[in-house]
């Protein structure tokens, strides 16, 4: 029996599961191919929602997929694993060991062959190398990270109520997840304090560093401006041109000598490729570690190797590194691929903009068409641009689950808010 076409996609995100789901569907159901997913988490979750995940306002035991329940009904394989190298001439990619917190190993180090190979690996914070970040700082560039940074935001802020003492956070990166999270946190806070029971809340001291002019520099000035002075409201502090030269166990410290305390310390500016891009061999990377590649999303060094998503670079057309770009390249050779794995040329990936949106918790929320006019803010508190927000993402998990699923997931979303506490308090 002739062996079938493989097709490996390692990266499990908006656009690795995407493709994965739609391959699954259209040539793992029929035969014609194998499809394996590799991912080192086993459940996927919206990267745009991560915020949400730190600061526990997202029940995400709820908003999570399940990649091996997503296999199961999409006809795909699944397994769990960080790519560590890859053999282009053996067409071979090396996973890493699996290990148990405790040091137990798992699953050995394995190979798995490939006839075409998707690399979907996403981007990380970019310390750019300053002193201390990696240290101490943390980061939220995963679930495994959001998580880990509300569990020591639970317990200062646990420590700091039972002491009657002020928390202090600082937030480097004024981007679009540093603002959120800053929003998020206090949004946090007031839900956490109606189960105080009358006891004062502890206060919550945050500062947003930005080294630009300006906060959320990818949308236009009057934003910027409107989501700073709704930010400094609700009790931010906001600095713009505010280089970090260093960070330590108390704060940041700043190139112009000032120092900013803070019992947690997140990093949140910058972006690049994971650091495994520079093990695969001679390949052309960007300046960001990102993989080079056509307009096809085809390595410029090899043809049976993709890259899409915020690891990617086309050097020809650059598209910014967001969950919009990655999940339209997803859909770009879901579509075209099936054909030329029979043989026939692949099509130029566009990139078209449908703008974007930007929401600080339930207190406001502005979005940009693609010819750059907002809509939000306003008396309504942005009430359009937040349930814009809100629709993203349920068009994410109806793309996943399908109708009934995806009706089914918003259903139970609904009936959890008479349930559970709106924010995670344990």
């Amino acid at each position: 029996m002739a062996q079938k076409f493989r097709v490996v996609i390692v990266g499990g995100g908006v656009a690795g599961l995407a493709l994965a789901t739609r391959l699954g569907d259209r040539i793992g159901k029929s035969g014609q191919a194998e499809i394996t997913l590799v991912d080192k988490s086993f459940a996927h979750v919206w990267k745009p929602m991560l915020h949400c995940f730190a600061a526990g306002t997202a029940a995400n035991e709820n908003d999570r997929i399940s990649f091996l329940s997503q296999a199961s009904r999409h006809h795909f394989e699944f397994w769990p694993g960080e790519i560590s190298g890859m053999d282009r001439k053996a067409k071979t990619i090396t996973l890493a060991p699996v290990v148990e917190p405790t040091g137990e190993v798992i699953l050995d180090e394995r190979k798995l062959e490939y006839d075409a190979l998707v690399l979907s690996i996403g981007s990380r914070a970019n310390d750019f190398g300053t002193p201390g970040v990696a240290e101490h700082c943390l980061f939220i560039d995963n679930l495994v990270d959001a998580n880990g940074f509300n569990d020591r935001f639970r317990m200062e802020l646990l420590k700091a109520f039972g002491n009657n003492e002020q928390l202090d956070i600082a937030i480097v990166g004024g981007g679009a997840t540093g603002t959120q999270l800053a929003a998020e946190l206090h949004k946090a806070l007031d839900l956490a304090s109606l189960y105080s029971f009358g006891k004062k809340p502890p206060k919550l001291n945050i500062t947003l560093l930005e080294a630009g002019p300006r906060i959320l520099p990818a949308f236009p000035e009057a934003v910027s401006a409107a989501a700073q002075k709704e930010l400094e409201a609700i009790g931010v502090q906001v600095q713009t041109s505010a280089m970090v030269s260093g960070a330590d166990e108390k704060g940041f410290m700043l190139k112009d000598g000032t120092r900013i305390p803070a019992t947690l310390r997140v990093w949140a500016a910058g972006v690049k490729a994971p650091d495994v891009t520079r093990k695969f061999g001679e390949l052309k990377l960007s300046r960001s570690g990102q993989l080079e590649v056509r307009p096809t999303l085809q390595l410029v060094e090899d043809d049976s190797i993709f890259a899409m998503g915020d690891c990617a670079f086309i050097a020809d057309k650059p598209v910014a590194p967001t969950a919009q770009a990655a999940r339209q390249q997803a859909h770009h050779l879901a579509r075209y691929m099936p054909a030329w794995i029979g043989g026939k040329a692949l099509p130029p990936f566009a990139f078209h903009n449908k703008g974007a949106v930007v929401a600080l918790g339930d207190y406001n929320g502005w979005g940009t068409f693609p010819g750059g006019r907002v809509f939000g803010g306003g008396w309504l508190r942005g009430i359009t641009a937040r349930m814009v927000h809100l629709m993203l993402y349920r068009q994410h998990q109806f793309e996943l689950y399908g109708v009934f699923r995806g009706t089914m997931s918003c259903l139970v979303d609904w009936l959890d808010v008479f349930v559970r506490p709106s924010v995670r308090l344990d």
